[in-house]
Protein backbone atom coordinates (compact mmCIF):
# COMPACT_ATOMS: atom_id res chain seq x y z
CA UNK A 1 0.00 0.00 0.00
CA UNK A 2 1.05 3.23 -0.84
CA UNK A 3 1.66 5.83 2.27
CA UNK A 4 1.88 9.54 2.54
CA UNK A 5 3.88 10.62 4.92
CA UNK A 6 2.93 14.23 6.43
CA UNK A 7 5.54 15.58 8.91
CA UNK A 8 5.23 18.12 11.21
CA UNK A 9 4.93 19.53 14.68
CA UNK A 10 1.52 20.05 14.22
CA UNK A 11 1.65 22.70 16.86
CA UNK A 12 -1.19 22.64 17.05
CA UNK A 13 -2.74 20.41 13.62
CA UNK A 14 -5.09 23.09 12.01
CA UNK A 15 -7.66 22.44 8.94
CA UNK A 16 -5.33 23.35 6.68
CA UNK A 17 -3.01 19.88 7.67
CA UNK A 18 -6.24 18.38 7.38
CA UNK A 19 -7.34 19.79 3.26
CA UNK A 20 -4.18 19.07 2.31
CA UNK A 21 -4.32 15.08 3.79
CA UNK A 22 -7.76 14.62 2.29
CA UNK A 23 -7.02 16.21 -1.42
CA UNK A 24 -3.98 14.07 -1.37
CA UNK A 25 -5.85 11.00 -0.57
CA UNK A 26 -8.82 12.03 -3.32
CA UNK A 27 -6.27 13.28 -6.07
CA UNK A 28 -3.74 10.75 -6.00
CA UNK A 29 -2.77 7.46 -5.61
CA UNK A 30 -2.04 7.23 -2.14
CA UNK A 31 -4.17 5.22 0.12
CA UNK A 32 -3.09 6.69 3.60
CA UNK A 33 -1.26 9.35 5.09
CA UNK A 34 -0.07 9.45 8.07
CA UNK A 35 0.53 12.57 10.03
CA UNK A 36 4.08 11.94 11.18
CA UNK A 37 4.36 13.84 14.47
CA UNK A 38 8.47 15.21 14.99
CA UNK A 39 8.92 15.84 18.62
CA UNK A 40 11.85 17.95 17.64
CA UNK A 41 12.63 19.11 14.51
CA UNK A 42 15.66 20.24 13.40
CA UNK A 43 15.55 23.83 11.78
CA UNK A 44 12.81 24.76 14.35
CA UNK A 45 13.02 25.98 18.26
CA UNK A 46 11.64 23.87 20.70
CA UNK A 47 10.56 26.48 23.34
CA UNK A 48 7.31 27.05 21.19
CA UNK A 49 6.66 23.52 20.91
CA UNK A 50 3.42 21.73 23.37
CA UNK A 51 4.65 18.64 24.43
CA UNK A 52 4.69 15.81 21.80
CA UNK A 53 2.33 13.94 23.54
CA UNK A 54 -0.44 16.52 23.81
CA UNK A 55 0.10 17.17 19.70
CA UNK A 56 0.02 13.40 19.23
CA UNK A 57 -3.26 13.55 21.14
CA UNK A 58 -4.70 16.25 19.38
CA UNK A 59 -3.73 14.81 15.90
CA UNK A 60 -5.45 12.09 17.02
CA UNK A 61 -8.44 13.64 18.05
CA UNK A 62 -8.46 15.47 14.90
CA UNK A 63 -8.17 12.24 12.72
CA UNK A 64 -10.52 10.04 14.60
CA UNK A 65 -13.33 9.78 12.44
CA UNK A 66 -11.50 8.90 9.23
CA UNK A 67 -9.79 5.91 8.84
CA UNK A 68 -7.46 6.98 5.87
CA UNK A 69 -5.35 9.06 8.11
CA UNK A 70 -3.71 8.86 11.09
CA UNK A 71 -1.56 10.24 13.41
CA UNK A 72 2.02 8.67 14.30
CA UNK A 73 4.62 8.38 17.07
CA UNK A 74 7.02 6.35 14.93
CA UNK A 75 9.78 9.43 15.93
CA UNK A 76 9.49 9.24 19.45
CA UNK A 77 10.99 6.46 19.87
CA UNK A 78 13.45 7.44 16.97
CA UNK A 79 17.19 9.66 18.34
CA UNK A 80 16.24 13.05 18.44
CA UNK A 81 16.38 15.54 16.69
CA UNK A 82 14.45 14.04 14.14
CA UNK A 83 15.91 13.29 10.77
CA UNK A 84 13.36 12.43 7.85
CA UNK A 85 15.64 9.83 6.26
CA UNK A 86 15.95 7.70 9.47
CA UNK A 87 12.09 7.88 10.13
CA UNK A 88 11.74 6.59 6.32
CA UNK A 89 14.88 4.10 6.53
CA UNK A 90 13.64 2.72 9.73
CA UNK A 91 9.54 2.70 8.70
CA UNK A 92 11.21 0.89 5.08
CA UNK A 93 12.55 -2.01 7.39
CA UNK A 94 9.32 -2.43 9.52
CA UNK A 95 7.00 -2.31 7.28
CA UNK A 96 8.41 -3.55 4.21
CA UNK A 97 5.05 -4.50 2.30
CA UNK A 98 3.91 -0.58 2.10
CA UNK A 99 5.75 2.17 -0.24
CA UNK A 100 6.36 5.17 1.22
CA UNK A 101 6.37 8.84 -0.27
CA UNK A 102 6.29 12.06 1.71
CA UNK A 103 3.95 15.05 1.51
CA UNK A 104 5.76 18.60 1.95
CA UNK A 105 4.87 21.76 1.47
CA UNK A 106 6.27 24.14 -1.37
CA UNK A 107 8.49 26.14 1.50
CA UNK A 108 9.87 22.90 2.76
CA UNK A 109 11.20 21.51 -0.32
CA UNK A 110 12.85 24.43 -1.37
CA UNK A 111 15.00 24.07 2.23
CA UNK A 112 15.74 20.47 1.17
CA UNK A 113 19.81 21.05 0.63
CA UNK A 114 19.59 21.53 4.35
CA UNK A 115 18.25 17.94 5.34
CA UNK A 116 20.28 15.12 6.69
CA UNK A 117 20.97 13.25 3.26
CA UNK A 118 18.45 14.65 1.16
CA UNK A 119 20.28 13.44 -1.88
CA UNK A 120 18.82 9.82 -0.61
CA UNK A 121 14.85 11.34 0.08
CA UNK A 122 15.21 13.06 -3.33
CA UNK A 123 16.57 9.68 -5.51
CA UNK A 124 14.18 7.08 -3.36
CA UNK A 125 10.99 8.70 -2.17
CA UNK A 126 8.28 10.10 -4.31
CA UNK A 127 7.83 13.89 -2.90
CA UNK A 128 4.47 15.22 -3.92
CA UNK A 129 4.53 18.82 -3.13
CA UNK A 130 1.57 20.99 -2.23
CA UNK A 131 1.44 24.95 -2.53
CA UNK A 132 2.77 27.99 -0.22
CA UNK A 133 2.02 31.62 -1.30
CA UNK A 134 5.67 33.19 -1.83
CA UNK A 135 7.18 29.66 -2.77
CA UNK A 136 7.40 28.95 -6.17
CA UNK A 137 9.14 24.90 -6.58
CA UNK A 138 11.45 24.53 -9.04
CA UNK A 139 12.98 20.93 -9.12
CA UNK A 140 16.63 21.42 -9.73
CA UNK A 141 17.27 19.19 -7.69
CA UNK A 142 16.10 16.33 -9.53
CA UNK A 143 13.90 15.26 -7.74
CA UNK A 144 10.94 12.27 -7.52
CA UNK A 145 8.84 15.37 -7.66
CA UNK A 146 5.07 15.66 -8.01
CA UNK A 147 3.08 18.55 -7.65
CA UNK A 148 -0.34 18.87 -6.62
CA UNK A 149 -2.28 21.46 -6.64
CA UNK A 150 -4.37 21.00 -2.94
CA UNK A 151 -6.53 24.55 -1.63
CA UNK A 152 -3.67 27.21 -0.77
CA UNK A 153 -4.90 28.54 2.52
CA UNK A 154 -3.21 31.56 4.88
CA UNK A 155 -3.76 29.44 7.54
CA UNK A 156 -0.23 28.62 10.13
CA UNK A 157 -0.05 27.09 13.60
CA UNK A 158 1.97 30.22 14.32
CA UNK A 159 -1.47 32.45 13.52
CA UNK A 160 -3.73 29.98 15.84
CA UNK A 161 -0.98 29.37 18.78
CA UNK A 162 -1.26 33.30 18.49
CA UNK A 163 -4.89 33.86 19.13
CA UNK A 164 -4.88 31.47 21.57
CA UNK A 165 -2.60 33.77 23.51
CA UNK A 166 -4.24 37.09 22.74
CA UNK A 167 -8.17 35.11 23.44
CA UNK A 168 -9.37 34.97 20.39
CA UNK A 169 -11.47 32.66 18.68
CA UNK A 170 -10.10 29.72 16.38
CA UNK A 171 -13.20 28.36 15.60
CA UNK A 172 -13.05 27.37 11.51
CA UNK A 173 -9.32 27.00 11.83
CA UNK A 174 -9.18 23.76 13.68
CA UNK A 175 -11.28 20.67 14.74
CA UNK A 176 -13.91 21.21 17.12
CA UNK A 177 -12.66 18.07 19.38
CA UNK A 178 -8.92 19.79 19.10
CA UNK A 179 -10.24 23.48 20.21
CA UNK A 180 -12.24 21.72 23.33
CA UNK A 181 -8.95 19.55 23.89
CA UNK A 182 -6.97 22.98 23.74
CA UNK A 183 -8.84 24.92 26.22
CA UNK A 184 -9.62 21.86 28.73
CA UNK A 185 -5.34 21.70 28.92
CA UNK A 186 -5.17 25.38 28.05
CA UNK A 187 -2.76 24.64 26.29
CA UNK A 188 -1.03 27.93 24.26
CA UNK A 189 -1.66 30.79 26.72
CA UNK A 190 1.02 33.14 27.53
Amino acid sequence: MKIGLYFGSFNPIHNGHLIVANYVLNETDIKKVWLVVSPLNPLKQEKSLLNEYHRLHLANLATENDDRIRASDIEFSLPRPSYTIDTLTYLAEKYPQHEFCIIMGADSFQNLPQWKNYEALIRDYDIYVYPRQGFNPDNKMGARMKIITAPLLQLSATYIRNCIAEHKSIRYMVPDAVIEEIEKGNYYRK
